[in-house]
């Protein structure tokens, strides 16, 4: 008897996304333009994890689009921080892109993966 699996996620189309120092419902709109577009780790919360300081934290798969987010609206400018490979980090930019003007204000380049900071702005 065989059973149907999920297919698997390459890593190197992972992303690891961070926000920080940011209100709420930015947060909440920066993460549900993500998962308009991409895959979301299914334990993936948009609520705080940490009670000093809030950090929104997620993993999106982006080896396939789910959709085109629309635009969306931001209270004050975000900084998102985005992990992986160089391809996989150049898709979720490109995906926010969708709903915010985004600008990179950091890069810091690995072997493998890629560290970028993103600014997003209100189109």
């Amino acid at each position: 008897m065989s059973t149907a699996q999920e297919p698997t996620t390459e890593p190197a189309a992972q992303v690891a996304v961070v926000l920080d120092c940011c209100a709420t419902d930015d947060a909440r709109a920066v993460l549900e333009a993500l998962r308009a577009s991409f895959p979301a780790d299914p334990s993936a919360k948009v609520n705080p994890h940490d009670t000093e300081e809030t950090v929104w934290t997620a993993t999106f798969d982006v080896s396939r689009t789910l959709g085109l987010a629309g635009p969306a609206r931001l209270t004050a400018p975000v900084t998102v921080t985005a992990q992986g490979g160089y391809r996989a980090v150049d898709r979720l930019r490109e995906g926010l892109a969708e709903a915010f003007a985004v600008r990179v204000v950091g890069t810091a380049s690995g072997d493998q993966e890629k560290e970028t900071q993103l600014r997003l702005e209100n189109l």
